[in-house]
Order: C-alpha cells, then structure tokens, then sequence
C-alpha cells in the first residue's frame, strides 16, 4: 500500500461509506467498529449512503484514515475475518438482517477468496479420449457463448462455436446506434470472475463493452473456436448414433453430442405491422445506418423503449425536425450519473483499498437485485389503482413526482409521460434528464397518436393525418418471445420445437425441454430479469448447470439427458402462478416480457437466490438417461 495522505483524503471525502466500513472489517479482521455505526436505511433514490448522518460519515472517513495510514506505514493485513464478521459486515452494507438462505449464495458473490474461487470451471473426471469423443457446438459469440466457451475449455472437452456476427461481442456487438449503452452498473455487469477494475464511465457506452467482450475472448484464446459470419439453419437429433447433427447456411452439417443455443432473446428486430410504403430512408435501431445523413433531416421515429430513449437525446440536437410516435410511455428511474465518468475517488478507493471493490459491487448486487424485488410483487390485500401493492404505490409516486419536476415549464407532456401501468410492468429506464430534455426542444414532438399506414413522404396517424419524415428509424424492440425462431430444431421422434412450444416457448430452469436430448439454451423461456439483476449472473449460473450436465454424460458414459415432463410441466406451472404476481403479469399490462398468447414467457419471478440454489448442479432425478 502506497499513496499520498493527500490523495488518501480526496479519495475518502468521495467514498461511498458502507462498502467502506465493510472493508474495514478486513482490515480490523472483526466486525467491532461496526459498532460505532447506525446501520444503514436506503430509500427510494436516496443518497446511497443510506441516511447516515453527516458526523457519523465524517467518522468512518477517520477512522479509514487512521487505518489504512497505519497499514500503510506497516501494520500487517489481517487474515479473512470470521464467517461472524463477514456475516455482519453483509447485514451493515444491505442495511437488513439478510435471510440465512442468502449467506452462501452471497458469499460467493462476494468473492473473498479471489476471481479463482468464482470460476465456472466444472472439472470432468474422464480420460482425454473419452472427453475427445464429446463435442460441443455452441450457438452465438455473445456474452453467454463466451462463457460457456471458458467453461467447456476450462473441461478439455473440444467444442466449436458459431456466430452470425463478424466479431464476438453479441449485443455489444450488434448494437451501434447513437447513445448506446449499459443499463446496469458497469462494476456490476461483467463476469464475476473477470472483474474490470477500470471502467471509464459507471454505465459504459457499447463500444467500451464490446471492447471488454472482445479483450475477454483474446485473453482466453476462444477465437480459434469461433467460425464467424456463419448462421446455423437447423438441428437435428440422431438418436441411433446419439447426436446432433447441425446444418449451417455454409451448406456444411456439423456433428456434436450436445447443443448449447447462446442466442439470448434479443437478437431478431421487430418491424411494426403497417401497411404501406415509406420512400424514404428506413431502418431499425439495432441495425442502425450510419450512411444516413440526420442533419437537418425530418426524422420519425417509432417506438419509446430502451433503444429510443438512448439516440432520441443523441439524434435530437441535430435532426431538422424529430417526431417521437409513443403507445405507451416507460417509468424513468433517476439515475443522475448515468452518463457520469467513474469517479477519481471511487477509481483511487477501487485501487487502493483491500476489499473496497468487492464490498461495493456486493452494495450494488443487493440493492439492485433482490433487494427491491419486494416493490413489484401483488399485496393480495391491495385495491388501489395503477399499483400493485403500498409499496408499488410508494415508488409510483416517487417517480411520478420525478417527471413531473421536469415538466414543470411544459404541462403538456405530463400526462403523456406518465404509465398507467404499475412500476416494474415493463422494463424501467435509467434517466438523468436527457430524454425530458430533448422532448421539450423547440424541434421535437412527442406523438401518441396511433401510427396505422407508412406512407411514401412519413407516417399515416389514425386521424387520417400525415407526419411527413426524410427518414424513418425503428425503435420497436425485439422478437423476444419467438425463441429460436431463426433456427429449426428437431428432437426425439422428430419432433419440432417451435411446433410443440406453439408460440409459448417453455423450458425447466430456463435451459432444457423435454425430448430433446442434450440441447440446451442459455438466456432462454423465463430467465430474463426485470428488476433484480444483471443478464451475466443468470448466464453464469446456467453455464455452471450445462457444465455440469456435461460432467455426468461424459463420467457416467451414457448417450443422452434430457428433463422428465412431469418436472418440466411442474416448474413453468409454479413460474407461471409466480409471474401472475408480480408487476409486468398484471392484467392489462402489454410488453415483450409476454408472448402473443398473454403469459410471461421471458422473466424470471422468484429470487436470484432461488435460481443460484437450483443451478449449482443438475439433479439425476429430474432427467431421463439414456
């Protein structure tokens, strides 16, 4: 430990202070000056240092100081603290006493004992020749195909991935329109065993992400496995010689023991149903034209969700004339340094300071996962409207207070920027002001208006008037619940997937689905995250349970396993009365988390925990072997 008092000082007056008397526990190795501090009250958009009085900030940074001079100066480092001191270190920082069944499951994501402890490796215990005669093709280069990749390299077993895209990356990859970036925290949102220590800014642009994506799969040697700019066409299960025989759009057909479908949800623009021609320039954001020329152009736009709300703002300054066409507005959640730098006092503490990042990241996982999953879950008692519970309704009114401060000097947009639906029925947005902003400017119109018709010079509105546009952009989401619907698969018996799925795509844990022996999905039916969480950490956990399916067909030398029906059917029937109460399952509430038939086929409604649990290692029991 070396550093300037100075420099100490600067860092401190910036610190975020409950990760950084949990760090102290490390350094004290107990929890004692824990003592000293009320424990922590967060609240909705509260300050982040969960109500703790001035003087009582003002203490922890002395005491920092005094400790990390000390140690500085010589003072051994001690050992990792008792379970007792971690465990109370965790209550502080969560400001709760958390449940017993969190302990392991957080203590691992904690990662006290190194990037090591949280590999996804899942040793085989197998001769090399036997492990040789088990390929793998991997379907898709993103962010769960590269993990998946780590894990099977990590096995020795020999694997093959195919990606559509000419580079890894995925999303990052994929998506290159203005003002593209992360939602979640970004000392969050990377691989758990792979920490990046110096993100740029707190919520990262898709350039630094696809950067990081790319830099993980050089560091690992992946590429030599990758066969990009290639598209898999079909799959077909060979139950006599127990494989799969993949067709790619090469004319080739590849031959693996398993299956793993890395394609995620969100990789197949949706196109609204209009009738019509638009003469124009056109496209959708995540295939976003950068040879067309915006300035000074007159540019409509249909669609207000994530991707809209990022190159709105961006596009507005220099477009001629922007009309916004919005059915249904999202809840903002303040977030004011969403564009922000990382600053130099948390970079210096992250540096610096044992254990600083892990206790943060650790703050950062609790209050943005389970943490709040309680706000979007039904109170059966509950009668009110436009929320689901008192303390939906709470946040209700906190975020609708939220815009209409920044309306103040416009009325007119309120009632267009408020949801009636509840908090967490569709996905909340990160706001720091922007997309208010670039509303209110003299240039842009916020239309809701229904859009019926293209027509050659704009877009034909259910009046019958037309908004004349040079240019029309799509900011209309994705084909989220058509899952695979770019690939054929046929399983035992020659079943169809998508035959059987019927529009309702369904698997047990998200990863397997009856009948199809050896074939498994990553970010698949029912694992998506609403409010709790970051995409990576259910990647992470399903690749742990793949890797281990892997494990037993390889040690146990039997040709196939695939999920029994009564366990299959038994899970998405608990999912399905779990979504109903939460948020995004309200009646009357329409989002991309619901396929064509009205069930919530993407999102995950229990707790993070429980899937952690579930996935450590498949149950035999709940698998036909062959």
């Amino acid at each position: 430990m070396t550093f300037a008092d100075a420099d100490l000082d600067a860092a401190l007056a910036g610190a975020h202070i409950p990760s950084l008397l949990a760090a102290l526990v490390h350094l004290a190795g107990d929890a004692r000056h824990l003592a000293d501090f009320d424990r922590p009250v967060y609240e909705f958009f509260g300050d982040g240092q969960g109500n703790l009085s001035a003087d009582q900030q003002d203490r922890a940074r002395t005491l920092a100081r005094r400790l990390l001079i000390a140690h500085r100066d010589g003072a051994p480092l001690s050992s990792r603290p008792a379970e007792a001191a971690v465990r109370a270190a965790m209550d502080f920082i969560a400001g709760v006493d958390i449940p017993p069944n969190y302990v392991a499951f957080l203590t691992n994501e904690l990662g006290l004992d190194g990037p090591e402890a949280r590999r996804l490796a899942v040793p085989i215990d197998a001769p090399a020749a036997a492990k040789a005669e088990f390929p793998v093709i991997v379907i898709g280069a993103g962010m769960s195909g590269l993990l998946m990749a780590t894990a099977l390299a990590d096995a020795g077993l020999p694997f093959t991935v195919i990606e559509a895209n000419a580079d890894v990356g995925g999303t990052w990859f994929a998506n290159r329109y203005p003002g593209v970036r992360v939602d979640t925290p970004n000392h969050l949102y990377s691989y758990s065993f792979a920490t990046e220590q110096a993100w740029p800014k707190l919520y990262s642009t898709g350039d630094v992400l696809h950067d990081y994506f790319a830099r993980f799969a050089d560091a690992k040697g992946l590429r030599q496995h990758i066969r990009f700019s290639t598209r898999v066409e079909a799959a077909t299960w060979d139950a006599g010689a127990g494989v799969w025989h993949v067709r790619l759009d090469t004319g080739e057909t590849l031959t693996a023991r398993a299956v793993v479908s890395a394609v995620g949800q969100l990789n197949v623009p949706k196109y609204p149903d209009l009738p019509g021609t638009f003469a124009g320039p056109a496209f959708h954001s995540a295939r976003w034209d950068a040879s067309v020329d915006l300035a000074d152009k007159r540019v409509a736009v249909i669609g207000t969700g994530a991707s809209a709300f990022q190159f709105v703002p961006e596009i507005a300054p220099v477009v001629g004339h922007l009309s916004v066409f919005q059915r249904t507005p999202p809840w903002l959640g303040p977030t004011p340094d969403y564009h922000d730098a990382t600053p130099a006092a948390t970079q210096w503490l992250i540096d610096h300071v044992p254990f600083y990042a892990n206790w943060w990241r650790f703050w950062l996982f609790w209050m943005l996962t389970d943490g709040i999953l309680a706000a979007v879950t039904r109170d059966p008692g509950w009668t009110g409207a436009g929320a689901i519970s008192p303390v939906n309704d709470e946040l209700r009114q906190a975020l609708t207070g939220y815009v209409a401060a920044q309306v103040e000097d416009r009325p007119d947009l309120l009632a267009k920027l408020i949801p009636g639906y509840p908090p967490g029925g569709k996905r909340m947005l990160r706001d720091n002001g922007v997309w208010v902003n670039a509303l209110k400017r003299p240039n842009v119109d916020l239309i809701t208006e229904r859009v019926v018709a293209l027509e050659p010079n704009g877009v034909r509105l259910a009046s019958g008037a037309i908004a004349e546009a040079d240019v029309l952009i799509y900011g209309t989401g994705f084909t989220a619940s058509d899952f695979l619907s770019t690939m054929t698969v046929t399983g035992e018996g020659g079943r169809d997937l998508h035959e059987g799925w019927a529009g309702d795509a369904r698997a047990y844990l998200g990863m397997t689905v009856p009948g199809f022996p050896n074939f498994f999905m990553i970010y698949g039916p029912n694992t998506n995250i609403v409010v709790n969480g970051s995409t990576i950490f259910f990647s992470e956990c399903a690749v742990t349970y793949i890797a281990g399916a892997l494990k037993l067909l390889v040690e146990r030398g039997v040709t196939a396993m695939a999920p029994k029906a009564p366990v299959h059917d038994a899970f998405n029937v608990r999912v399905d009365a779990a979504n109903a109460e939460m948020a995004w399952g309200a009646a009357g509430v329409d989002s991309w988390y619901k396929s064509a038939s009205g069930r919530v086929s993407q999102n995950w409604p229990f707790a993070l925990v429980d899937y952690w649990n579930t996935t450590r290692k498949p149950e035999e029991a709940d698998f036909e072997i062959k």
